[in-house]
């Protein structure tokens, strides 16, 4: 068995392996064709349309996973996934990291036995069985910081005033009106952050509907889907924040198609925007417990609107997911909410009863 190549990603485009080409050795290597199986895995993501983001989180965790295994993904058994979510648990990994190595394993299992079990049983006379069955499944734990409570509707009235207030004293005026425009954004129409940085200055339509519409024309792909577009209305006001960021703050940056760029006129990176976050936040000096991030503001929006009473169906339908359990599993009203739901209830009663 030859030693296993490197597996990556080449630039602009898949790398090729014709397993008849070359002589019959290298033909039958293993791991050579385990990384061919990887890099047309890693292209059926490029045209299904999944965002940059989420190709650069695929790439590097897939190697990983099949590093647990000392032979390639079709002559993997069972006990051999149990030994790995076993290693996994010693290392302290949570239910969710253990979850997202067996989803990778189970998809690219399920590619490559649906791909190349012909020339798999071909080239080495094997079978490609199915190493995933209802003993290797992991129950659904929430144990992940994602599942936290958002924070309130008063924690975030304070930071956005926090921030408008620091707009008078930063050296760098701009780039603090940009992401004040950018967070409002992202708790007020609820696009994820990689949705809202991809927007143009062409997508914000102020004279659709009663207060304007960004048009998220780079909806996050589900599944097999590809980019999925949608209106998100701008709700709370941010029709007029996102016309002052236009008219004020915009033209100080280079002109370019972007609606939220850097200094040199490129779409803001996620990372810079997580950073950029962090360190205001950090000016506030409140306790660790009162941080949160780019994606809590989304999840904010959806719990506060649920909580004023829109409907799970109307939330889904701002969040733009296209099952209900996925919002079900954003919304995460405040701990006293089934108290003040049932205060309200009885309060209405009580008015009935007395009219």
């Amino acid at each position: 068995m030859g030693e296993r190549p490197f597996l990556r990603l080449v630039e602009g485009g898949l790398a090729d392996w014709d397993p008849d080409a070359g002589d019959a050795g290298q033909a039958r290597d293993v791991w050579v064709f385990q990384a061919s199986c990887v890099r047309a895995f890693a292209a059926t993501w490029v045209v299904r349309g999944f965002a940059p983001t989420t190709i650069g989180a695929y790439t590097s965790l897939l190697p990983r996973v099949l590093a647990h295994f000392d032979r390639p993904v079709w002559q993997i058994e069972p006990a051999h996934v149990d030994a790995m979510l076993h290693t996994l648990l010693l290392e302290g990994r949570t239910a969710g990291t253990r979850r997202r190595y067996l989803d990778m394993l189970r998809a690219f299992h399920t590619f490559v036995r649906l791909r190349y079990a012909s020339e798999i049983r071909a080239l080495y006379g094997t079978a490609v069985g199915d190493p995933l069955d209802r003993f290797n499944r992991l129950r659904h734990v929430r144990d992940e910081p994602a599942h936290r409570l958002p924070p309130t509707a008063e924690r975030l009235t304070a930071f956005f005033a926090h921030a408008r207030a620091r707009l008078a004293t930063v050296s760098d005026y701009p780039a603090a009106a940009r992401d004040y425009a950018l967070w409002r954004t992202l708790y007020h129409s609820a696009p994820r952050l990689s949705e809202a940085l991809r927007l143009e200055l062409c997508d914000v339509h102020p004279e659709l509907g009663p207060s304007g519409k960004l048009h998220v024309r780079f909806g996050k792909a589900a599944n097999t889907s590809g980019p999925r577009p949608r209106w998100a209305p701008m709700l709370d006001g941010l029709d007029r924040i996102l016309a002052w960021y236009q008219s004020d703050i915009r033209p100080l940056f280079p002109d370019t198609a972007a609606l939220f760029c850097d200094a040199h006129g490129a779409a803001l990176k996620p990372e810079t925007v997580r950073d950029r976050l962090a360190r205001l936040l950090d000016t506030e000096g409140r306790i660790e417990g009162d941080q949160f991030t780019p994606h809590d503001l989304r999840r904010a929006c959806a719990t506060h609107h649920y909580e004023q009473g829109m409907d799970l169906i109307t939330v889904q339908q701002l969040l733009g997911h296209e099952h209900i359990a996925s919002t079900m599993a954003y919304v995460r009203p405040c701990l006293t909410f089934v108290e003040d739901a049932w205060r309200r209830a009885t309060s209405r009663a009580l008015t009935g009863l007395a009219g």
